[in-house]
């Protein structure tokens, strides 16, 4: 009897992650909207419980799932993420709001790549090169961990519209405008000279890489767009075909730009735009909900296969050499502080659509590192280990003899646990502030004696607006809506 028993390793993931999925969808009403938790948290804390320090039930490293399938998941989960946002943000959203995305894809993002360069180089062994190749990885913000924050909920609900479409437009972008920033460290420690790096990081990196995936994914995005409405409105396309069309676009893309070598996210991102420029495609889809099924199950399984795949042994000095858990708390701590917040103070009066310094504020703690954070550490490694985008299995082992600075070998082996204990810090802080947040503005509340008295958890509703913000009343109501012709080819059959 005992023989029919098979608890491989796969099985044990389909019974843990179902199990998960159906408790959360269970109660996800009381656990997003009374709680004010989103699934990475949840999701990871599930992952670390049955990973292999705890339970043992989960241990991708044991079946033989290296990094090149971290590698893979994160590449998938971004760009159906980053394809979301683009097809998600309201028509014409980049012409009437690019003065506020390009100060943030700009001088935000590299004030937040030196600031963290700085602390890693202050706080470990490392050579500077080193430091600005492992801090790339931590510039961007994370859609995923920023769509479970922003996404529709009382706690969303409290925030102006345009803030939040500002946060997941710049979530949608950055990622793939990281990879500029990486090379940089990456050409360094790999090329002899300066013209040399300099020759590969404009022709590969910027005009290959970045220029030719965006050009590629608008061509994409448009002719998809113009596919589908001739399908549409000759009854040719089934409805339930029409409603998943994006994410099999949103695959395709990842498969494009994958094959090329282009960048993913980029790529991904110009196409969701590019798709739904006309307004035509989400105006068809406002009351889908297959979306937000497919990024609960495709983020839920990122983030607790992540928690599972922690590494925990590799956080101290004896699993690399420098590194302590004292050191990592640090440099959460002062990335978390100073990443983000004090130039987004300081250049909230050239953000047109930061209007307020406590808007400025928000804008700078809601940025999180999460899985873009993990792909690039893994795009690093590889490019160090092959010199190609594919990486080895498993990072090796602390090279013994290697100087005291470190150089490309020793990054190596360190970049992986670094970026995992960020991304873990990052997943907890930024994955709770809402709840926290919500607790701390309901007791001042109720020691203000403003209002009615509400529960402590759950308790914030649309008129319950953070203080401090500035709202236009009639464009939060309407969300931004598209707009225009366009929305009335084959209205028949959906």
């Amino acid at each position: 009897m005992w023989k029919q028993i098979e608890a491989t390793g796969p099985h044990l993931t389909y019974l843990i992650l179902g199990a998960f999925l159906l408790t959360y969808a269970t109660f996800s009403l009381y656990i997003r909207n009374k709680l004010y938790l989103s699934e990475p948290p949840l999701a990871t804390l599930v992952g670390i419980i049955f990973g292999p320090k705890c339970l043992g039930s989960l241990s991708p490293g044991e079946w033989n799932l290296g990094d090149d399938t971290m590698q893979e998941f994160t590449r998938v989960v971004l760009s159906v993420q980053c394809f979301t946002i683009g097809v998600e943000l309201p028509k014409r959203y980049w012409k009437r709001h690019w003065r506020s995305i390009a100060m943030l894809l700009g001088p935000v993002m590299v004030v937040g790549w030196l600031v963290c360069a700085l602390f890693i180089w202050a706080l470990f062994p490392v050579s500077f090169p080193a430091a600005l190749t492992i801090a790339a990885c931590l510039t961007p913000t994370d859609p995923v961990l920023a769509a479970s924050v922003l996404s529709e909920s009382p706690f969303s609900s409290r925030v102006p519209m345009r803030l939040r479409q500002m946060l997941s437009a710049e979530s949608g972008s950055n990622d793939g405008t990281s990879f500029p920033f990486l090379y940089i460290g990456l050409s360094i420690l790999l090329r002899a000279t300066v013209a040399a790096s300099l020759k590969k990081w404009l022709l590969i990196t910027i005009f290959w890489q970045c220029g030719f995936g965006i050009l590629l994914g608008l061509l994409i995005g448009t002719t998809a767009n113009r596919i589908l409405r001739f399908s549409y409105a000759r009854h040719l396309v089934a409805n339930a075909s029409y409603l998943v069309f994006y994410l099999l676009l949103a695959l395709f893309c990842t498969g494009v730009a994958s094959t090329l070598g282009v960048d993913d996210f980029l790529l991904a991102f110009s196409a969701g735009l590019a798709f739904s420029r006309d307004g035509w495609f989400p105006a068809k889809t406002a009351e889908n909900v297959l979306p937000t099924v497919i990024d609960l199950h495709l983020n839920s399984s990122m983030f607790v296969y992540f928690g599972a795949s922690i590494p925990w042994d590799d956080f101290t000095d004896a699993g690399f050499p420098g590194l302590s858990v004292g050191k990592l708390f640090a440099l959460l701590a002062l990335i978390l502080a100073l990443r983000r917040i004090p130039i987004m103070l300081t250049l909230k009066p050239f953000i047109p659509d930061i209007k307020s310094w406590t808007e400025a504020l928000f804008a700078g703690h809601f940025g999180p590192i999460g899985v873009g954070a993990l792909f690039l550490s893994i795009e690093a490694r590889a490019q160090l280990e092959t010199d190609t985008s594919l990486p080895l299995p498993h990072p090796p082992s602390h090279p013994p003899g290697t100087p005291h600075r470190l150089d490309h070998p020793r990054v190596v082996a360190m970049i992986w646990p670094v970026i995992c204990f960020i991304v873990l810090g990052s997943t907890i802080v930024h994955g709770l502030s809402p709840l926290v947040i919500g607790i701390v503005s309901q007791l001042q509340r109720e020691r203000s004696g403003s209002g009615e008295r509400q529960p402590l958890i759950g308790g914030s509703e649309r008129n319950d607006r953070f203080e401090g913000m500035v709202w236009d009343e009639e464009e939060d109501d309407a969300g931004e809506a598209p707009e225009g012709p366009g929305l009335e080819v084959g209205d028949g059959h959906l």
